[in-house]
């Protein structure tokens, strides 16, 4: 099986997982499910996962599938602060569609107890890579400040984004996120134009 063969496998049976997850909760979803859902088989399925309490770290593999088909739908027009917003949007709209708090929560809850990697703060993620791209360009063409590195940029713009989810798990989900977050980002996203961009 070529790597992109295996990617592609893993992919099937985490899409699969989370639907299943949305659809029918999660203690309600068995392995045997989610086999069946993704086309796959139980040997890929335990090549990839101990079990299905490891497939709660993968929703970051969701997220990054989502940041892929945003990476060939954006408008390279649109300016760097914009682009921003518009991953945002997309992505908890997504959210809050097709993932419960129950299961967000889960997924945060095991980030915050896991010794080893954490799959919400891997640099090699494609969120880390796009946010970069977008924040290295903003700042060439003048959109966005130079007062702060590239990473510094990044790093606070993924913290709020933690915190927008974190805040809505709290609140069990009681609110629209994605209104929230459409309104907080566009408050928070705003302090790193620059003051050119700010009159224009």
């Amino acid at each position: 099986m070529t790597r992109k063969q295996g990617r592609n496998t893993k992919q099937r049976i985490v899409s699969a997982a989370w639907k299943l997850f949305y659809e029918q909760g999660y203690d309600n979803t068995t392995v045997e499910e989610i086999v069946f859902e993704s086309g796959t088989s139980k040997g890929s399925f335990y090549h990839y996962f101990e079990g299905k309490d490891a497939l709660l770290g993968s929703l970051s593999m969701l997220f990054d599938e989502k940041y892929e088909e945003l990476q060939k739908s954006i408008d390279p027009s649109m300016d760097s602060v914009d682009k921003l917003l518009y991953m945002n949007h997309e992505l908890f709209e997504m959210i809050d569609t097709s993932v419960s708090v129950e299961l967000l929560a889960r997924l945060l809850s095991s980030q915050l107890v896991t010794h080893g990697e954490k799959h919400l703060l891997d640099r090699k993620r494609v969120y880390f890579r796009m946010l970069s791209q977008i924040v290295r360009e903003g700042q060439k063409k003048g959109e966005i400040r130079k007062d702060f590195t590239a990473n510094q940029v990044v790093n606070d713009y993924a913290m709020f984004e933690r915190a927008l989810l974190y805040d809505w798990c709290l609140s069990d989900g009681e609110y629209s996120l994605l209104q929230r977050s459409d309104r907080m980002m566009e408050i928070f996203v705003k302090g790193y134009r620059t003051e050119k961009e700010k009159r224009d």
